[in-house]
Formats: C-alpha cells, sequence, structure tokens
C-alpha cells in the first residue's frame, strides 16, 4: 500500500507540472503586438523543451489561428491556418509511425517543416521560425528529388 501512495504522489506532481507548463505556453496567445516577437513567455516553450501535443485544436490554438480541419482519415488529420503570421498547415498522426511515412513521402518534394511528436507544420521557413517558440519542436530540411534549381 505504501508503494501505491508514492506512486500517485509521483504522478500527482507530474501533471502538476505538465499543467503548470501548459498554462504558462498558453497564456501568451491573446496579445496580437507580440505574434512576430520573441516574448518571454513564447521563448519558453523551446527553453523548457516542451512540445505541444498532437491535437490540430490545440495547436492551432497555441498559434493563434482558428484552424478550418480539411482531412479526416485514420492515418492523419489535416487543418489549414490564415493568420497574420502567414497560412500554414497542422498535419496530426496517431502514431508516430504514420508521421515518419508522411515525412518519407513530402521528402520527395523537399522544404522544411515544423516537426514534433506526431504532427508536422508546413508552412514558408519564416513562418515555420514565428512559430517554433510556440509549439517546440525542430525545423527539418527535407531534401527534393531531381536535380537542384538553378539561378536565372
Amino acid at each position: 500500500m505504501q508503494s501505491q501512495r508514492g506512486s500517485i504522489g509521483r504522478f500527482a506532481t507530474a501533471g502538476s507540472l505538465v499543467l503548470l507548463l501548459l498554462s504558462t505556453a498558453c497564456g501568451a496567445g491573446g496579445d496580437k503586438g507580440a505574434k512576430s516577437k520573441s516574448s518571454p513567455t513564447s521563448v519558453a516553450a523551446t527553453v523548457a523543451g516542451v512540445v505541444a501535443p498532437a491535437k490540430i485544436e490545440v495547436i492551432a490554438d497555441l498559434t493563434g489561428c482558428k484552424v478550418k480541419i480539411r482531412t479526416e482519415a485514420d492515418e492523419l488529420r489535416e487543418g489549414v491556418c490564415r493568420t497574420d503570421q502567414g497560412d500554414y498547415l497542422i498535419t496530426t498522426f496517431p502514431a508516430e509511425k504514420y508521421k515518419l511515412t508522411w515525412l518519407d513521402a513530402a521528402a520527395v518534394y523537399g522544404g522544411k517543416y515544423l516537426v514534433g511528436t506526431r504532427w508536422v507544420v508546413s508552412a514558408k521557413p519564416k513562418v515555420l521560425e514565428r512559430l517554433r517558440p510556440r509549439l517546440g519542436g525542430n525545423i527539418q530540411q527535407l531534401q527534393g528529388v531531381g536535380p537542384a534549381p538553378t539561378a536565372s
């Protein structure tokens, strides 16, 4: 019985820390003037190692977007965001293996993506840089196929 109480206490403490981090990360979304500036709250996600959960609505809320769902499938959900920061696509996956398969397929097209646990954000590189402090994750460069573009 003693070991069960200790485990419950550890889970409660861990849960409290997660809630504290989430409430800190979510509290910065309402300030329109801070959208393109780094603030202590928006930088906290990457500094603290926090990564947004794999739920489109939560990711969209963290970025100040009202998402429009465009794909509902067993392997993924996809939503479009249009904001003052730029347009972007949020894709979430029920399991990490689906994300890895999606990234393999996207590699054909190349480009940069913001990648977290069971989610990917597709956007122009400048938009990804602005979103990363709020969401966490890593910006990954995927190599396309075919010849490299030449300057004209």
